[in-house]
């Protein structure tokens, strides 16, 4: 099944359930929350988020390849919350999180923002044995993963979630994952697989932690500018 959806790249991964505010600055974003508010009650207000392969957020032109910016394939759509209009025209939003999507053709001209059509992903349903005992070693292993990089880890890991699927979204959304892992976790549509990937992910995050805490840094690496993204 295929549906016409509008689509917002970004320098980051949107997971299903997960928030994520945003500053919306750009005129052709700003008609695209305009557009949204002003729909029928009732009717789904929501978008696209993909993240960006190469390129910039703030471009002329987008697309899946060519132009100022190339797109993953692979996608969430982001539903509209809250909405607070700023003296500038722009807008605070916040979003949350729902559905994901593969990108099948991405249409740059008939809206002022870009839009896509979009086949939706399969979700999960029913229970899983194997994801189930796959949630309790994730849920292990990335307590000791916020013990490192936490001041105070107790707050979040008191609130890990049950169900396997909504506990692999959260930790690839929570986890220090760079883009190209969070994507991987984003295109991955059944929940063992992922929680099978996000152990290996943070046996490695959590091994390197430990090993950069027990070996001293000299202060001029420290002093040298940050690595690109």
């Amino acid at each position: 099944m295929t549906a016409r959806l509008p689509v917002f790249p970004l320098g980051t991964v949107l997971f299903p359930g997960l928030v994520l505010p945003l500053h919306i600055f750009e005129e052709r974003y700003r008609a695209l929350v305009r557009h949204l508010v002003g729909l029928p009650e009732g009717a789904p207000r929501e978008f696209g988020v993909v993240a960006i392969q190469a390129g910039w957020e703030v471009a002329l032109g987008a697309g899946r390849a060519g132009g100022d910016v190339t797109l993953h394939e692979v996608g969430c759509t982001a539903e509209l919350r809250q909405v607070t209009e700023l003296d500038d025209g722009g807008f605070d939003i916040v979003t949350v999180g729902r559905r994901r999507f593969r990108i099948a053709e991405v249409d740059e001209g008939t809206a002022p923002y870009l839009t896509a059509e979009v086949e939706w992903l399969p979700e999960p349903a029913g229970t899983d044995e194997v994801a189930d005992l796959l949630a309790a070693r994730v849920i292990s292993v990335f307590r000791q993963y916020l013990n490192l990089v936490r001041p105070d880890p107790q707050e979040i890991s008191e609130q890990l979630p049950e169900d396997p699927t909504v506990l692999s979204h959260l930790v690839a959304a929570t986890a220090a994952l760079t883009v190209a892992d969070r994507q991987h976790l984003l295109a991955i549509d059944d929940t063992a697989t992922r929680l099978r990937t996000e152990l290996r992910l943070l046996n490695r995050e959590t091994s390197l932690l430990r090993h950069v805490r027990a070996v001293p840094v000299p202060l001029n690496e420290l002093a040298g500018p940050p690595a690109p993204n």
